[in-house]
C-alpha cells in the first residue's frame, strides 16, 4: 500500500486487473467547523445569511444571532459572510479551526439621496466606473435593448414623429400630438434622469447620456418596488421609476443592491433583484385606461409564476462565466450556473425567440378539398406571444402549392389583411394586440400615448396553442401538394416601418413543410329514368 497526498491508492493484482481507489478530498484535507455571531451596534441578529464566500456552505443565526458553519476547510484561511436585511454584507477572514468569531452587521441608509452623482459605466470614464472592475457584464449589456435605450434610434422615431435617422418629419409622434409634454416616457427609458421629474424629463434632453439611462448604477441602487397588495401587481400609471424604491446613497458612501449574499459591504443582498415583480415596472403599464404593457401579469397567472420560473431565468440565463468582477480586484469563482449574464435577451436575438414556439401542419383530403390545419403553440415564453409593444405581430404565412408550384385556390380560413405589408392577401394569420384610436377610428396603430381601445387581441398564452384550419380546392386527378407553413416575428406595422424607414426584417421563427398525393377525385354519373303513368 502507498498513500500520495490527496489520494489513497490501493494496488490489488489478480491476473492483470489493476484497481485504483481515490477516497475524496475530505480524507486528506480535515474538516473542521467555524462557530461565531452575528450582531450590530444593538446586540445579537436572528435569522442573518451566514456563509463561506463563493460556497454552497451557508448557515443562519439563532435567536441569540450564532452559528455553526460546517464543514469547512481545516488549515486554509477563508472568507466568511453574513446577510440580514437592512443590512450591508459584512465578512470576516479566518484560519480554521479558530476561536468563536464575531461578525458585525452595518445597517444602510433607509432614505433616498437625491444629490447623489451617478457613475458611468464605461471602463476608465472615472475611477469607479462600473466597466473597470466588471467588463463581462458590461460588454453584455451595453448592447441589448437596456444598454441602448437612450439612443435607441427607432424609440426617438415614435418620440419625435420622424424617420430612423431624425431628419425629417414624418408619421406619428408623441411630441407632435403632445409639444408642450415631455410625457412618461424617461420613466422607463431613461429612469435615472426621471427618478427627479416623472412628467417632466423630457427624452430629447437626455439623448446618448448613459447615465439618464437603465445602466448599472442606477438598476443596483434600486432598493424595492411599489406593489399593489390588492393585485400583486403594479400600479397601472406608475410606470418604471415612479414604482421603484430608490435609495441613492449619502455623500461618502456607496451601496450596490445584487442577487449574491456574499459580496462585502458595500454590497447587499436584494432577493427582488431576482424576481420578475423586480422587471415589472416597466412591463406593466396602461396608458389612457387601456393596458399596453402586460407581460408581468401574463406571467403572473402562469404555471411558471408558481413554479418560481422568473422573468430573469429567461432573460438574464448564466453564459458560462464563473466570475463577474475580475479577480484583481476581489472577484472570485462562483458556480457558473448561479451568475446570471446581463444579456437581457429579447425580440431581436433569434435563437431565443425560435426556442420559444413550435408549429404543427395537418392535412386531410374531403373530397375536392384539402383542409389543412396550423397548431402554434407558445412552448417557452412565459407571457404571451408576442407581447408588449402593441406594434409587435406574430405572422403566420401558409402556401398551398400543385407540382408545378402553382398556388391552389384558397375555399375557406383567414387571409392576411391589407395592412400585412409585403403578405397582404396571402392565406394566414396575424397574431397581435390590435389597438384603435379611438377619435380618429385608424387601425392599427402603435399611438397607445394617445385613447386607444383594444380591437381585437388573439395572442397566444404561455403554454397554450392556437390552432387555425385552411380549406382548398384539389384538382380532380391525384397529385401532389406541397404545403409550407412559416411563422415570423415583424417588430412594427409595415406602414409605420415605410414610413420611419425602420429597417428591420422579420425574423423567422419557426417552418414546416408536408408534401400530400392527394386521391383522384371521380364523378358519378347517374342515368335519368322518366317514369309515366
Amino acid at each position: 500500500m502507498k498513500i500520495f497526498t490527496g489520494s489513497l491508492l490501493f494496488t490489488l493484482l489478480f491476473g492483470t486487473a489493476l484497481f485504483f481507489i481515490t477516497l475524496p478530498d475530505a480524507y486528506t484535507q480535515p474538516s473542521t467547523i467555524v462557530q461565531g455571531v452575528v450582531i450590530d451596534d444593538h446586540g445579537p441578529i436572528e435569522d442573518a445569511h451566514v456563509r463561506q464566500r463563493a460556497t454552497d456552505i451557508n448557515a443562519k443565526t439563532a435567536a441569540d444571532g450564532t452559528f455553526t458553519l460546517s464543514p469547512v476547510a481545516a488549515g486554509s484561511e477563508i472568507e466568511v459572510t453574513a446577510w440580514q436585511d437592512g443590512y450591508y454584507v459584512s465578512s470576516v477572514h479566518v484560519t480554521p479551526p479558530t476561536d468563536t468569531i464575531t461578525i458585525t452587521l452595518r445597517p444602510y441608509h433607509q432614505s433616498d439621496h437625491p444629490d447623489y452623482e451617478w457613475t458611468s459605466p464605461v471602463p476608465n470614464s472615472s475611477p469607479g466606473a462600473c466597466g473597470n472592475c466588471h467588463p463581462m457584464l458590461l460588454s453584455q449589456w451595453e448592447n441589448n435593448a437596456h444598454g441602448t435605450a437612450v439612443s435607441n434610434p427607432r424609440f426617438f422615431s415614435l418620440y419625435n414623429g420622424t424617420n430612423l435617422s431624425g431628419t425629417l418629419q414624418i408619421g406619428d409622434g408623441f411630441q407632435n400630438d403632445f409639444p408642450n409634454s415631455a410625457g412618461t416616457c424617461a420613466n422607463c427609458h431613461a429612469p435615472a434622469a426621471a427618478i427627479d421629474g416623472y412628467l417632466t424629463t423630457n427624452m430629447n434632453d437626455h439623448h446618448d447620456v448613459l447615465t439618464s439611462g437603465i445602466h448599472c448604477d442606477y438598476c443596483h441602487k434600486t432598493g424595492g418596488v411599489y406593489i399593489n397588495p390588492a393585485t400583486q401587481s403594479m400600479y397601472p400609471n406608475m410606470p418604471g421609476a415612479q414604482s421603484q424604491r430608490m435609495l441613492r446613497p449619502p455623500s461618502n458612501d456607496n451601496i450596490f443592491f445584487g442577487p449574491f449574499d456574499d459580496i462585502k459591504d458595500p454590497d447587499t443582498f436584494l432577493p427582488l433583484i431576482s424576481e420578475s415583480q423586480y422587471c415589472g415596472v416597466c412591463h406593466q403599464f396602461s396608458f389612457w385606461g387601456t393596458p399596453i404593457y402586460e407581460s408581468y401579469e401574463e406571467w403572473l397567472s402562469t404555471p411558471y409564476a408558481e413554479m418560481g420560473v422568473t422573468c430573469q431565468n429567461c432573460h438574464m440565463p448564466p453564459n458560462g462565466d464563473s466570475i463577474f468582477a475580475l479577480p484583481e480586484v476581489g472577484g472570485l469563482e462562483h458556480p457558473p450556473e448561479k451568475i446570471p449574464s446581463h444579456l437581457q435577451l429579447g425580440a431581436k436575438d433569434e435563437a431565443f425567440l425560435q426556442n420559444s414556439i413550435a408549429m404543427e401542419l395537418e392535412v386531410n383530403q374531403h373530397l375536392d378539398v384539402v383542409e389543412v390545419s396550423v397548431t402554434i403553440t407558445n412552448t417557452g415564453a412565459g407571457h404571451h406571444i408576442p407581447t408588449d409593444f402593441p406594434g409587435r405581430q406574430l405572422i403566420l404565412v401558409l402556401d398551398v402549392v400543385n407540382e408545378k408550384d402553382q398556388p391552389l385556390t384558397q375555399i375557406d380560413g383567414p387571409v392576411i389583411p391589407d395592412w400585412g405589408g409585403n403578405v397582404a392577401g396571402r392565406p394566414g394569420e396575424i397574431y397581435a394586440k390590435l389597438l384603435r384610436d379611438i377619435d380618429s377610428g385608424e387601425f392599427p396603430v402603435v399611438t397607445y400615448w394617445k385613447p386607444t381601445i383594444i380591437e381585437k387581441d388573439n395572442r397566444i398564452p404561455a403554454l397554450s396553442s392556437a390552432k387555425v384550419v385552411f380549406l382548398f380546392t384539389l384538382p380532380n386527378q391525384a397529385s401532389t401538394t406541397n404545403i409550407r407553413g412559416t411563422l415570423w416575428l415583424r417588430r412594427v406595422f409595415a406602414t409605420v416601418a415605410e414610413q420611419k424607414e425602420w429597417r428591420t426584417p422579420d425574423i423567422l421563427l419557426a417552418a414546416s413543410d408536408l408534401n400530400y398525393t392527394s386521391e383522384p377525385v371521380y364523378n358519378l354519373y347517374l342515368p335519368i329514368t322518366m317514369l309515366s303513368n
